[in-house]
C-alpha cells in the first residue's frame, strides 16, 4: 500500500517517551532504540517526517502534549486505563491498540510466599511510577492502610523494591519480565498473581489528523509482517496484537 500525507520534511513526529526496555531505551551508543522506538521510525519514515523522543515524566505527559513540547505519547502507553478516575481515551485520541500488556507485582524473592493473592497486597507500601496504569491499580487494591510511594519512572521502583523502600512494586509485565531476576535486580521476582489484561497504543492530542494517518501505517505494518518481525526482534512476537476497536 503506498501512502501519501501532507507533512513536510521539515515537520517533525515528536514522540514523548521514559526509559522502559524494551519499547524505549539508550544503547550501548547513547541513542534511543527498543520496539515502539523502530516503530515510531518507520512509521516516521512512511510520513515523511522527521522523528524525534523527548524523554518526559510520564505524570506530565498530558500537559507535554497540549503544549505542543511532543507531538504523541509513544511509548508502551495502556489504552484501556484512567488517570485519577478518568478513562484516557477521553483525554487523549488513541491510535489502533497494538500490543497486549498488563501490570504485575515486582517483590523480593525472599518475600515471594507473601504475595498469593490480591489480597496481600493491601495494607502495604508500594511503588509505581506517578501518572501511570501502574499507580491507578496500586491505589485501588493498597486501601486505607496501605501507602503509595510515587516514582518518576518504572525502573525507579526496582530500586525501591531492591532497597526495602517498599514491599511491593506495580509496573507493566513486559518491563517487569524483562528486568526482574537479572543483573543488579537478580533478587527481585514476578509475583504469581494474575491482573487485567490492557494494551497499548499511541495517544494524540484530542483532533490530531495524524492519528488516522498513523492507524493506516500501522495496519499496513501488521498486515506485510513488517511489524511481526520487529515484535520480533525484542521479543514481543506473543504480544502482538491489531485491534481497530482503539483510534475510531
Amino acid at each position: 500500500m503506498a501512502f501519501t500525507t501532507s507533512c513536510g520534511k521539515d515537520q517533525k513526529l515528536i514522540c514523548g517517551v521514559t526509559v522502559y526496555e524494551p519499547m524505549n531505551f539508550k544503547g550501548e551508543d547513547g541513542k534511543w532504540t527498543g520496539f515502539d522506538t523502530e516503530f515510531a521510525m518507520l512509521v516516521g519514515e512512511k510520513l515523511g517526517m522527521e522523528v524525534e523522543f523527548q524523554e518526559i515524566k510520564w505524570e506530565q505527559k498530558y500537559s507535554e502534549l497540549e503544549a505542543g513540547a511532543i507531538t504523541c505519547i509513544w511509548n508502551g502507553f495502556t489504552a484501556n486505563s484512567s488517570d485519577d478516575g478518568k478513562p484516557r481515551s477521553e483525554i487523549v485520541d488513541m491510535s489502533y491498540g497494538y500490543m497486549l500488556n498488563q501490570q504485575c507485582i515486582i517483590v523480593k524473592a525472599s518475600r515471594v510466599g507473601e504475595f498469593k493473592s490480591q489480597n496481600d497486597l493491601a495494607g502495604k507500601i508500594v511503588a509505581a511510577e506517578k501518572g501511570s496504569a501502574g499507580e491507578e491499580y496500586a491505589k485501588d487494591v493498597m486501601g486505607d492502610d496501605g501507602t503509595f510511594i510515587g516514582s518518576a519512572a518504572q525502573i525507579d521502583t526496582f530500586i525501591e523494591v531492591k532497597s526495602g523502600a517498599v514491599d511491593y512494586a506495580v509496573v507493566d509485565i513486559i518491563l517487569g519480565q524483562k528486568i526482574a531476576g537479572s543483573g543488579d535486580y537478580s533478587d527481585l521476582v514476578v509475583a504469581d498473581i494474575t491482573l487485567d489484561s490492557e494494551i497499548y497504543a499511541i495517544g494524540f492530542k484530542k483532533g490530531s489528523e495524524l492519528r488516522q494517518k498513523v492507524n493506516d501505517i500501522m495496519k499496513s505494518m501488521y498486515d506485510d509482517g513488517t511489524l511481526l518481525g520487529l515484535a520480533k526482534k525484542y521479543g514481543l512476537d506473543n504480544k502482538l496484537v491489531l485491534d481497530t476497536s482503539f483510534g475510531k
